[in-house]
């Protein structure tokens, strides 16, 4: 026989904020020698938040296996009833790249906020904290995929890590968004980044296609320019069918395909490159794989990236 419920005695439903840990430096003790390493299980406890240990790693270390698995975690703690936002404790060295990849294929009002730290937890004055006291209030009041870190709180598209040790550490160009993506698991999909230089040739870019690239994203110079040996190089990867992204090393600004003389942006465009006009190195990998796994056509690879 069902229990009827008053009015007075019906319960209420809870909500929480979901956090699930990945390691990093906010999970991370000092050894004897001075050496930072992950430790597993360290607890959080936090007033309506639950929290859950999705891995315990270095962020250097994840591989796209990795981001699979961290975005699955995300979408299973969405769909627990009463949770109202998730929070993703991570490594800072490769958070914009995981920040985003959630963020492709996000399509759901309520927020997942990305955060770390750059202090151990055993520091005597450490910013871990502090960073998840704002990362949990923005799971409860935002929306979209955001990194909440140094007393900021940045949209995941267009992050990049500006500094390798001060605690306001992350910047985001606060890109738009584009509509999300259907999922499909990047594990397995290669794509490399070639950083350029003067006087780059082709032996990174011939040495990726060897490796089995599916695609490769260009860290090139100024607006996206490089010399007539790369061009050449791009041409006859992508007429081997490998997708060619280019960005550029500089940290901020839009990259532009508008010089020409032989390799320049426009040269690498008529090469069959696209341009990546604000997502950097890292983030345009990430996206690029994604759009590769989820096998979308040329013209949808290129308006995501224009």
């Amino acid at each position: 026989m069902s229990k009827e419920w008053s009015l007075q005695e019906r319960p209420e439903k809870v909500s929480f904020v979901s956090l699930l840990t990945t390691g990093g430096t906010i999970a991370s003790s000092r050894d004897e020698h001075g050496v930072s390493r992950p430790v597993p299980g360290r607890g959080i406890e936090v007033d309506g938040v639950r929290v859950r240990e999705v891995m315990s790693k270095d962020s250097s270390a994840l591989d796209f296996a990795d981001l699979d698995t961290i975005r699955t975690a995300v979408v299973d703690a969405l769909a627990e009833d009463g949770c109202v936002g998730v929070v993703v404790l991570h490594g800072t060295d490769t958070m914009e790249e995981s920040a985003l990849y959630v963020d492709l294929f996000h399509d759901d009002d309520r927020p997942v906020v990305f955060t770390g730290a750059q202090r151990t937890a055993d520091h005597p004055d450490p910013d871990g904290p502090g960073n998840i006291a704002a990362a949990v209030a923005a799971a409860q009041s935002e929306r979209g995929v955001l990194i909440a870190f140094g007393g900021r709180l940045l949209p995941a598209r267009g992050a990049i890590k500006k500094h390798t040790s001060e605690l306001d550490a992350f910047r985001s160009a606060a890109l738009p968004r584009p509509k999300p993506l259907p999922w499909m698991p990047i594990a397995g999909t290669r794509v490399d980044i070639v950083a350029l230089y003067p006087g780059a040739d082709s032996a990174q870019i011939d040495a990726c296609i060897q490796a089995g690239a599916s695609g490769i994203v260009l860290q090139a110079l100024g607006s996206g320019n490089t010399n007539a040996r790369v061009v050449h190089a791009v041409k006859e990867a992508v007429a081997a069918g490998v997708h060619v992204v280019v960005t550029t090393r500089v940290p901020f600004g839009e990259t532009s395909p508008t010089y020409g003389g032989g390799g320049g942006g426009h040269d690498l465009v008529d090469a069959g490159a696209m341009f990546s006009r604000e997502l950097r190195a890292g983030q345009a990998r990430i996206q690029l794989a994604a759009l590769i796994a989820a096998k979308a056509t040329d013209v949808t690879v290129h308006n995501s990236f224009a």
